[in-house]
């Protein structure tokens, strides 16, 4: 597995886990995966949001599980897709929330490259995955890799605010010191759950009101307009829940 050259911050950060045994065996893991399928990201994008957003920059976590698995979607950066390509359900559904909850317009786009660059690291818990096979990397060394990229963050004297979907990882709550930063837990916005308390949970005004207690300036979480023939997605793949439900 080539590594790509880090931003300096995130290199001598995490000097000792590169170095590590277990890494050696996880990119020989990787490279032989490669060899026998298909495996998503290609190689040059697993490590987007490392190089995207440097440690020193880094405001709000976003952590996610895997890549997607189908062809085109993973480019490195958690529930983000490529310019061109179609807004999978979860990124439809989180910017979907997005525009009832900071009224900004759904986008024409899944691109969620701007926020990374403004200081959104868009992280996944295993940073690459064969083809069509969700969970197939899990266990492999990429968690011990991702744990110590946010315990890094956690130990920093900068605070920072983390934001976690879902039950995988909201186990990851254990390794962050929440007096020093804020820790944000909610429902994943995938269809299967996000009739369940994710839609209305207004998870970017409670990350901006966390960076405000934390003396941080707001994020811009507006994406540009590419003008690209995306077709508008419907909310979730889910049928519309009753209507007691949809007033909560």
């Amino acid at each position: 597995m080539r590594l790509p050259r880090l931003p300096r911050s995130w290199n001598d950060a995490l000097a000792g886990e590169l170095a590590a045994p277990y890494f050696s065996e996880l990119s020989a893991f990787v490279d032989e995966e490669r060899r026998l399928a298909t495996v998503f990201p290609p190689e040059d994008l697993v490590f987007s949001a490392l190089l995207e957003t440097p440690l020193e920059e880094v405001r709000l976590v976003l952590l996610g599980q895997d890549p997607y698995i189908a062809p085109g979607q993973a480019h490195g950066l958690c529930l983000s897709v490529p310019p061109g390509i179609a807004h999978p359900p979860s990124l439809a559904n989180l910017l979907r929330e997005r525009e009832t909850d900071l009224g900004l317009p759904f986008p024409d786009n899944g691109d969620l490259t701007p926020w990374a660059r403004r200081g959104v690291l868009l992280l996944n818990s295993v940073l690459t995955v064969r083809e069509g096979e969700s969970a197939s990397h899990q266990g492999h060394g990429w968690e011990t890799f991702t744990d110590a990229i946010l315990r890094v963050i956690s130990a920093r004297e900068q605070p920072a605010v983390f934001l976690l979907f879902g039950n995988e990882a909201k186990k990851k709550a254990k390794l962050l010191d929440a007096a020093k930063h804020r820790v944000l837990e909610g429902v994943h916005p995938s269809p299967l759950s996000a009739y369940r308390g994710f839609f209305g949970s207004k998870p970017f005004s409670r990350v901006q009101a966390s960076l405000t207690e934390l003396g941080l300036p707001p994020l811009d979480f507006s994406l540009p307009a590419l003008g690209l023939p995306l077709e508008r997605p419907r909310r979730s793949s889910l049928p519309p829940p009753p209507k007691s439900v949809r007033g909560r």
